[in-house]
C-alpha cells in the first residue's frame, strides 16, 4: 500500500480527542494472524473464550489496541486495508470491558432459533448492517464505542459511523 494511504488512515484513526483506538481483526481473512500478534506484540485478546484448537485460533476474531507508530499498526494499515481484514474504532473503555461488549455479538439467532456466528468485524458486514439497525439496536451495538471506521466497497474510500443523539451519522472519506 502506498504511504499516503497509511498516512490518511492514521489521520482518521488518531486525530480526535485522546482515546483508545482498536481493531477487531478477522482471523479468517488475515493470514497467520496469531503469529503476527505474537511477533509484533500489540495488546490483544481473542474474542472467543478458552483454549482454542490451532485451526480455530487461526480463524478467530481478535481485539487489538492500536498505537499510532507501533509496528503492528503499520503492518495492519499497510497490508490489510482493502482486504476486509478488520474494523476500527475508538473508545474510552478498557480492554476487558471492550471484549465483554463485543463478545455479546458473536452469536445471533435466526427465526427458527438456530444459532449462527455473526461476523460483524468484517467491514463488508458492518457497513451494511449499521444503516439497517433501529436506534435501540444502534445504542446496544455502539455501547462504549465512539465511532467505527472501515473500508468501503472501493478501498480508496472509508466509512466512519457514529451514533449521536439517537441517530446514525455516516461520513465517507477518501483514503489515499
Amino acid at each position: 500500500m502506498i504511504p499516503n494511504t497509511v498516512h490518511a488512515l492514521k489521520s482518521q484513526l488518531f486525530s480526535g480527542p485522546p482515546a483508545t483506538v482498536f481493531a477487531i481483526l478477522d482471523g479468517a481473512s488475515v493470514p497467520d494472524l496469531p503469529a503476527k500478534l505474537a511477533s509484533l506484540c500489540p495488546e490483544h485478546i481473542c474474542l472467543f473464550r478458552g483454549d482454542l484448537e490451532p485451526d480455530m485460533a487461526e480463524v478467530a476474531p481478535y481485539l487489538a489496541i492500536l498505537e499510532k507508530d507501533a509496528p503492528f499498526t503499520n503492518w495492519v494499515l499497510s497490508n490489510g486495508w482493502g482486504k476486509h481484514w478488520c474494523i476500527f474504532g475508538s473508545t474510552p473503555a478498557r480492554m476487558p470491558d471492550l471484549r465483554k461488549h463485543f463478545r455479546k455479538f458473536l452469536t445471533v439467532y435466526d427465526e427458527a432459533g438456530n444459532s449462527r456466528y455473526f461476523r460483524y468485524y468484517d467491514p463488508r458486514v458492518l457497513r451494511v448492517c449499521l444503516p439497517e439497525c433501529s436506534p435501540v439496536n444502534l445504542q446496544i451495538i455502539f455501547g462504549p464505542v465512539s465511532w467505527f471506521l472501515m473500508e468501503d466497497v472501493d478501498p480508496g474510500n472509508g466509512r466512519k459511523f457514529q451514533f449521536i443523539n439517537d441517530m446514525l451519522r455516516e461520513d465517507r472519506m477518501s483514503i489515499g
